[in-house]
């Protein structure tokens, strides 16, 4: 397992996530052009900032998901216990973005084999440790660069095989995650509706990204707390700390 795949919830400083009476609390910030390379609108997870795989995002939804990436963050990453990036932890998020939302992550799973995986790139960890043993026993040594590793097991069993024998070991990762996921959620005392915090998420988040850009000048801070009855969002300005906007979403 990859070090940074796992999470202990309790284990993050107060500036990513905190757990008071009130509910669960994930800062955020808004800014209307990110200089991280990618020059990107939108949001970001404070626990996320300066990571350099991750790409800001706003409140737009897929054709058929209801909730953004930032709410796939929120809850499909950080609140199951999952590292924002690397590979071995979107595999366990989608798992969970298929429980919560039923949407099919294959595509999702045969774009990272084919975009990154294929060609020996992994995030958050090298190569051989994400591979699985099954394929790891087809290498006739451990002295092989990742673009040799690939070379070889494409040898061994041809692409297509390959390919098939990847994206399943995504779906074998993400069942391996279910249980962590489980017991995160229980660590911080939050109901099993997911399905519903995750609209509701979405609900203010609609809300309050009108807010910030109708009334900032293209940045803002922003706190998503969830209850066992509501969600909600405060927005403040960012230099002076001033609310701008606070909205509520309940769900049942």
């Amino acid at each position: 397992m990859s070090a940074n795949a796992l999470i202990d919830l309790h284990n993050y400083s107060d500036n990513h996530l905190y757990v008071n009476e009130d509910g669960v609390h994930i800062p955020a910030t808004y800014q209307k052009t990110w200089d991280d390379g990618f020059g990107a609108r939108g949001w970001k997870l404070d626990v996320s900032i300066g990571d350099p795989v991750i790409i800001a995002s706003t409140r737009e939804t897929g054709a058929k998901i209801p909730t953004s990436v930032l709410i796939h963050d929120m809850l499909d990453h950080l609140l199951s216990g999952f590292g924002i990036s690397g590979h071995r932890s979107e595999a366990m998020a989608l798992t969970q973005l298929h429980l919560r939302t039923g949407s099919d992550i294959r595509p999702d799973y045969e774009q990272m084999v084919d975009e990154d995986i294929i060609r020996g790139q992994v995030n958050g960890e090298t190569l051989r440790a994400f591979l699985p043993e099954t394929l790891l026993n087809l290498l006739p040594t451990n002295q092989l660069t990742d673009q040799e590793i690939i070379i070889g097991l494409k040898d061994k069993l041809g692409s297509p095989t390959l390919r098939e024998n990847l994206v399943q070991h995504f779906y074998d990762l993400g069942q391996q995650g279910k249980a962590h996921a489980v017991q995160s959620w229980k660590k911080i005392g939050l109901p099993e509706k997911r399905t519903d915090i995750g609209l509701a998420l979405q609900k203010v988040l609609c809300y309050g990204e009108n807010a910030v850009e109708e009334k900032t000048d293209g940045s803002a801070k922003g706190v998503f707390s969830i209850s066992k009855t509501a969600c909600r969002l405060e927005i403040l300005e960012t230099q002076t700390q001033k609310q701008i906007g606070h909205y509520i979403a309940e769900f049942a």
